[in-house]
């Protein structure tokens, strides 16, 4: 596995250009046909970027924000205001305009690239916006493209200036967490963040080049996403962007065919509610026939689903890290994975669990702070270790498993402790529930809010002859009784505190869009207290 040990993001497309030629890097789609774009043309479109950023301003410490969804622009945007020695502020596409407003307008960005002209006009409307580049043209805007001609002499030595400038511990970008609750905080990443976060990665995917190809098709503002395709450029490996609709994620798949694919455990479970009575060979197949690792994390995946996509030859590597250990700490490494857990410490980083059972974590991809934050950062970092929040544990073999979050713990009223994360996953294996939230503070025993996945119980109720109306389903007898069923087998589990009562099935789902959800589709709990206060209190009543 070749390596070009760029120190610092802004010298990666110039030497990967340079190492790796002709060589296919990125793929994409456009108007229903594939493109792509060799190494050298990576960077020279870079390099266009990067010089017109220049010129209409930007300089060495400014904050870009970013605000797109995912797409090869993306990538050569974020690559170009590094080379510019600048400061990347990625915007999460799901974001509302208040949380891009928060998030530009915290961050101090003066210059904001966005992906078509809704988007666009949001970052105008801000008072400490100077510029803004559309990469989809649209009037008034300064189009991408035109930003691209033109580049002077003068132009491109500044930008070869100014990254020369760029050291590892000058800022790299900020990423704003999606927060659960209160308002995203943002992390500081620097240059050599981003180096450490490479060494990790590179151990998972170890055996990355030239004939290797990464699926990307999660949102780039998240860090994880973000730090996977950078080490993909790093070792001359291709990354191919899918065609921005996600139902179309598995039709791609078998027209790309890709060797790596970073997901979510959503996908595997969909997918496994529909394959897994299929042949190995036909499930492979569907996944392109050479993917040869699959990463997720985020949210727990069930082992059985991890068994059996193994069996399928798709081995899923489940992993743990967070935007403040710039992406990765711990990963399931191919050849030692172990179903359940998250795998054990990558190179550089050390994991141990505190007296209260929160899990901290040590390294160099530790993140530089939050921005104007000093109190949160000096609550987060205590004496090197970086307090995540959440609970867990370490085998013997040194193995992480995650059992919740600190902040989610419930309380009964008789005084009992109840960790939601684990019957939420168990209720979520059933394969048209798509979420599942325990509540149950400060209440005499804990109660489940459902939401359909509306695709999967359609179908499902299609089959059995039932009404194909969520509403009716939502209420109807045999639905109810097969949630019953399997909330009853995942209850006996867990000692009596902590087994859910009674459960309530909404006709809907979750969202961003109503303030359930983060952009990265965490729960908010207490958005889903306060908007459900009423069915809440009926399963009480």
């Amino acid at each position: 596995m070749t390596s070009l040990n760029s120190p610092t993001v802004a010298q990666l497309p110039v030497l990967a250009a340079q190492a790796y030629g002709d060589r296919r890097a990125l793929r994409f789609k456009r108007d229903g046909a594939w493109h792509t774009l060799s190494y050298r043309q990576l960077g020279a479109a870079v390099e266009q970027i990067a010089a017109g950023l220049h010129r209409i301003g930007v300089r060495p410490g400014d904050r870009v924000g970013l605000l797109s969804e995912t797409r090869h622009e993306w990538t050569l945007c974020d690559l170009a205001i590094a080379r510019t020695g600048a400061v990347c502020v990625p915007v999460y596409p799901t974001s509302s305009p208040e949380e891009c407003a928060w998030v530009l307008g915290h961050s101090g960005a003066r210059t904001v690239i966005a992906e078509n002209a809704a988007k666009a006009a949001v970052a105008a409307a801000l008072p400490g916006v100077e510029a803004v580049v559309v990469i989809e043209a649209a009037e008034p805007y300064l189009a991408l493209e035109e930003l691209r001609r033109g580049s002077t002499p003068q132009e491109l030595a500044a930008v070869e200036a100014a990254t020369a400038a760029v050291e590892p511990d000058s800022l790299a970008t900020v990423v704003y967490t999606s927060g659960t609750t209160g308002q995203p905080k943002g992390c500081m990443i620097t240059h050599g963040n981003w180096r450490a976060a490479f060494t990790a990665i590179g151990a998972l995917l170890k055996g990355l080049d030239a004939d290797e190809e990464v699926f990307v098709h999660l949102p780039l503002a998240h860090v994880m996403s973000r730090s996977v395709q950078l080490v993909a450029l790093e070792h001359g490996a291709g990354l191919a962007y899918f065609g921005g609709d996600m139902r179309n994620v598995v039709a791609e798949l078998s027209e790309v065919r890709p060797t790596i694919l970073p997901s979510v455990p959503r996908l595997f479970e969909k997918a496994y509610a529909v394959a897994r009575d299929l042949p190995p060979e036909t499930v492979a197949q569907a996944f392109g026939g050479r993917l040869r690792l699959a990463v997720t994390g985020a949210a727990p995946i069930a082992p059985e689903i991890q068994e059996f996509f193994a069996s399928c030859g798709i081995p899923i590597h489940d992993t743990y890290g967070m935007t403040e250990s710039t992406a990765l700490v711990a990963a399931n490494l191919p050849g030692a994975v172990r179903p359940g857990t998250v795998g054990r410490p990558l190179p550089g980083a050390q994991i141990r669990i505190a007296p209260d059972g929160e899990i901290l974590a040590r390294g160099a991809g530790i993140f530089a702070g939050y921005l104007d934050n000093p109190k949160a950062t000096a609550q987060t970092v205590v004496d090197g270790w970086l307090h995540t929040g959440d609970l867990g544990r370490l085998d013997a073999d040194g193995y992480l498993t995650v059992t919740g979050r600190k902040k989610d713990i419930i309380i009964t009223a008789t005084g009992k402790n109840v960790t939601p994360a684990h019957l939420e996953n168990n209720l979520r294996r059933l394969p048209w529930i798509s979420q599942a939230v325990l509540l149950g503070d400060r209440r005499p025993y804990p109660v489940l809010l459902l939401t359909f996945d509306a695709e999967a119980v359609l179908s499902w109720a299609a089959q059995r002859g039932l009404p194909p109306d969520l509403t009716e389903l939502a209420r109807h007898r045999e639905v109810r009784a097969a949630v019953q069923r399997e909330l009853d087998a995942a209850n006996e589990r867990y000692a009596p505190p902590a087994r859910a009562r009674r459960f309530a099935i909404l006709d809907h789902e979750f969202t961003v869009d109503a303030g359930t959800l983060t952009p990265t589709l965490k729960i908010r709990r207490q958005a889903v207290i306060d908007r459900y206060a009423g069915v809440i209190d009926e399963l009480y009543a």
